[in-house]
Parts: structure tokens; sequence; C-alpha cells
């Protein structure tokens, strides 16, 4: 292999990503030496995820838009293959570290860390619940919602990366855990693997009442979809009830998002809406870690994969985290099987 590919940036999308948001590029490798602090990574996953979508909004945000040109963002996994004298790591190491959507990388040393999995963990676990992931459902449930033992607390985007690992911290902190997802398979995983209390179909023509029966009035609601929802959720709310925005996949794609009407909820039951980003608790990522790496380790914690093959394949896997396509952690398997020609 002389060549790599890599997919840029080539417009921003109004409303939904289309064929024409992303192009792929075809580089040279021998372009890509490292000087005495890099190194050259061959990219092996790339997690997918829903806040990528901001990243393609040129607005203000905790991080910089992707610009047009640009690869796009993305945290992944690889192989170090070649490294500079002085990078610290050696050819044949596992990394971590955000790379984008590209066979291969050059990178500071400085923005790699090496990849150690946890004790009955797997590689993929570092993009899942020993990774941002993991991390933005333990400090979101914990700190920001602080759920109790006998509460009710209820998950949008159940069966998703994030929300799945909420509602298995959640049984384990003793709330009592409704998850909502958009399919009966779904509900039925969720349930059934997971433990959840009860599992509610949004789509179903019986949700709202559905909703009404199981759920009552509850105490915290973790947050990932927004919209009508959101809207909803804020009727059913017990007094000094906290709401976590973790995201919005309903309105991420929308000109004009959905809105709130029944916020004043709010006032009469003394209620909370807070968000928040996973970044600003870097502190505190190793006992996090630790804690996750123990559930995970004892089999209280579970997780499910949902892997699509081929870089060139990333574009048209994104919108599934918007239109309900996964179950579980999407990630996006990059390695090719021809090795690099240095």
């Amino acid at each position: 292999m002389t060549t790599y590919s890599r997919v840029v940036l080539a417009e921003r999308p109004k409303e939904n990503i289309t064929s024409s948001t992303f192009r792929t590029e075809v580089k040279k490798l021998q372009d890509l030496k490292p000087s005495g602090d890099e190194v050259l990574v061959q990219v092996q996953y790339l997690s997918l995820d829903p806040a990528m979508r901001g990243w393609l909004r040129d607005t203000r945000s905790y991080v910089p838009p992707v610009q047009i040109g640009e690869v796009m963002r993305a945290a992944g996994l690889g192989t170090v293959v070649e490294a500079g004298q002085n990078s610290g790591f050696v050819p044949g190491q596992t990394v971590s570290g955000t790379f984008g959507w590209t066979e291969y990388t050059l990178m500071k040393a400085k923005r790699v860390q090496k990849a150690e999995v946890a004790t009955g963990g797997e590689l993929l676990d570092l993009l899942g619940p020993l990774g941002m992931t993991g991390l933005t459902a333990y400090f979101g449930l914990l700190d920001v919602g602080k759920v109790k033992a006998g509460e009710t607390l209820v998950v949008s985007g159940a069966a998703g990366a994030t929300g799945s690992i909420v509602c298995q911290i959640g049984k384990m902190k003793g709330a009592k855990v409704i998850g909502i997802a958009g399919s009966d398979e779904k509900c039925r995983w969720l349930e059934s693997e997971l433990g959840v209390d009860k599992a509610l179909n949004y789509k179903s023509p019986t949700y709202i009442s559905d909703y009404k029966k199981h759920v009552k009035y509850f105490d915290v609601f973790f947050d990932n979809v927004g919209g009508s929802g959101l809207d909803f959720a804020l009727t059913r709310m017990n007094q000094n009830a906290r709401i976590v925005l973790c995201g919005a996949i309903s309105d991420y794609n929308s000109a004009k998002p959905h809105g709130l009407q029944a916020y004043m909820s709010l006032i009469s039951q003394r209620a909370k809406i807070e968000g928040f980003i996973v970044f600003d608790y870097e502190k505190q990522y190793p006992e996090a870690l630790r804690e996750l790496a123990s559930w995970l380790k004892a089999g209280s914690l579970k997780r499910r994969f949902h892997v699509i093959e081929g870089l060139e394949n990333a574009p048209a896997a994104l919108p599934m985290l918007f239109s309900g396509g996964n179950i579980g952690k999407l990630v996006v398997k990059v390695t090719h099987k021809e090795k690099a020609k240095l």
C-alpha cells in the first residue's frame, strides 16, 4: 500500500447529512513521516457519536467546528506504524486518540495515549464503557442527575451507547429504571439483557398512556433525544426532579429545533434542567474509569457494539445515530488487511 484514504467535510449540511456532505481523498502514504515527537498511526476503529453532527455546524460550541476540507473529527483506536525518536512510542503499540476519518494519521505524541485494556475488557471497550461514552453516562447520571436509591429514572435513547450504560448504572444505584427506545427489538433487549424495569417504544400508539402507567412521575430524566419527548417529560416530574441534558438527537438535523412549551412546570415542581460536557470532568476520569472497569469485570455492566466495516461507509453510517439504526455503540472498523509499505 502506497496510498491511503481519508474523508473530509465537503459542505455543511443544512439539515440531514447527505451524500455530498463528505468526500473521500486519496493521499500518498510516504508524505506522512514522523519527526522526533510524532507518531504515524494506522487507524483500526473509529467511534461514531451524535455529538459529531454538532461539529459540522459553524457555530460557537465547546470545540471548534470541523472546517471545510478538514478530516472529519472522531475518536479512535490504532497501531503505531512508525515513531519519532523522542515520541516515547514504538511500532506495534496500540494507541487511542482523536484520529479522525482516515486510514493513517500523523500525530503529536502528546495527543496520543497508550491503549490499555482493563481485565475483563476488550479493545473496543475503550470507545465504549471505558471511554467517553462510559464517562458521559457516569458523570451525567451521578454528578448532574444525582440519582438515588428508590427514585424513578427515565432514560431516552436508552438502547444507544450512552443510554444503555446509564440504565445499568441506574439499576446498580437502586433506582427504578424506565428506558425509552424506538423499536420493540430494542425494548426487548433493554428488559431481557440490561434488566431495566420497563422499556417503552415511543413509536407505539399507546406510548403516552404507557408512560403514565409505568413511569407516573420521575425523579431523574437522562435525555439524549430532546424535542417533543423532552417537552412531554416536563409534564411528568416529581418535585425537585433533575433533567440531565446529554444530547438532542431529534433536533440535531433540524433547521429549526422543536422548542419547549411545558417549561413552566420546572417552576411549580422546583425542578432543574442542566446540560453538561464530559470534558469538564477530566481530572476525575481515573476514578470513574476504575469503577466502570470493576463493573465490567464483575459482569454487572454489559455492552453491545454495532460495527460497520470500512472507512468508506462512515458517511452513510453516521446518520444511523439519528434514525435509530443502531443498538449499542456504533463504531467503524477501518484497518486494511494489507500492511503499509513505508
